[in-house]
């Protein structure tokens, strides 16, 4: 069986985004979305713990390179036997000039797994990912809250790290973010980044961002909005003047306000709204599409900004307006998911097929794509 770094290098080779060990199978890798398995003889059990072994000591290098010994706090798990697998932690190592992973190893059947997710060494830029202009837009604000939000695996984190980069290239900023784990590691440029870990840096995301405005910054970024403390806290952020960006799962933009002012208990709503339809910059929602042309995937992306409407019905608690307002919002940077699946479709990036098996509303997409000559 190959070493771990052996099978990274091969993932990477056909630009797989995870590597997944189970014992019975061959490695797995998930390419374009869909899972494959490796042209290889199914894992043993011995061969998947040792794999799951050389996983948890890459992770525990990385560690104590970054901490020292003395740093690793004394309740951490010290062992590697599989009692020590039944609370699974999230794993993040590096391989020098290679890749970054992020992840898991755990017990399923009563042996050794690990599902790895493969994170490039530096940060997208916007234009590499061939995402919208109007994100850079949003990434000249000095102030307010931009989400990205969308399924599990549709490229958030790296949108996010996208942003990132484009705001440490373009202006002198203090960036602070907070993490669970870090995934891109930054390398200042114009802006100062500063990565703050939780469970290593910070105790929490809440106790992270009460500290964050006592640090100066211009930029904060929170990895994921958790709960309610971690929501509560990103909101009163924006709120007082910073630029807050974080991630959210949710399919749609307007599924992300409502998401949000539901969490909170109904006394708290009112001044949830207030700060939201006060703080909102943008909300970014996309998904992973494949490419006719078979190259691999590009995000569809919608966009909600924060225009004066936008934020009127959110405050007046009528987001079911808020889907019309962003198919009609093209002056403020808006675009609607259909809106952008067929603008894919007419540049030929992804076949008409593709985009009616991600469409939210196939009847719409359908008027849509007749609109532009491209169904009859």
């Amino acid at each position: 069986m190959k070493s771990i770094h052996d099978l990274l290098e091969d993932a990477i080779r056909v630009r797989a985004s995870d590597l997944i060990v189970k014992a019975g199978s061959p490695p797995i890798l998930r390419v374009n979305g869909r899972i494959q398995l490796m042209d290889m003889a199914p894992v043993t059990p011995s061969e998947a713990e040792e794999l799951g072994m050389s996983v948890r000591l890459s992770a525990a290098r990385d560690r104590i390179l970054r901490y020292g010994h003395e740093a690793v706090p004394e309740e951490e798990p010290t062992a590697f036997g599989r009692e020590s697998l039944v609370d699974e932690q999230d794993l993040v190592f590096t391989i020098p000039g290679l890749v970054r992973v992020r992840g898991s190893v755990y017990l399923q059947h009563g042996t050794v797994a690990a599902a790895l997710r493969i994170i490039p060494l530096h940060p997208y830029t916007i234009d590499e990912l061939e995402l919208p202009s109007a994100l850079k837009t949003l990434c000249t604000l000095r102030s307010g809250l931009i989400l990205v939000t969308g399924p599990t695996g549709c490229g958030k984190s790296t949108t996010l790290a996208a942003m990132i980069e484009q705001i440490n290239r373009e202006r002198r900023a203090n960036i602070i973010t907070i993490e669970d784990p870090i995934e891109y590691v930054f390398e200042d440029k114009l802006a100062v980044i500063q990565q703050r870990e939780v469970g290593k840096d910070t105790r929490s995301f809440a106790a992270a961002l009460t500290a964050v405005m006592r640090q100066s910054p211009d930029v904060i970024m929170v990895g994921e909005m958790r709960d309610l403390d971690a929501m509560e806290a990103t909101l009163a952020a924006a709120e007082v003047g910073h630029l807050v960006m974080s991630t959210l799962h949710t399919t749609t933009a307007p599924a992300a306000v409502d998401r949000i002012i539901n969490a909170f208990p109904p006394h708290h709503k009112p001044k949830i709204v207030t700060q939201l339809a006060n703080s909102l910059a943008g909300i970014i929602a996309q998904r992973l599409v494949n490419r006719s042309d078979g190259s691999g995937r590009i995000a569809a992306v919608e966009i909600m900004t924060g225009s004066p409407t936008v934020c009127k019905l959110i405050e007046e608690g009528n987001t079911g307006d808020l889907p019309t307002t962003i198919r009609e919002g093209s002056h403020y940077g808006m675009v609607t998911m259909n809106q952008s699946l067929a603008q894919l479709v007419e540049s030929g990036t992804i076949s008409v097929e593709e985009a009616l098996e991600n469409t939210p509303n196939v009847g719409e997409l359908r008027q849509l794509l007749r609109q532009a000559g491209v169904l009859t």
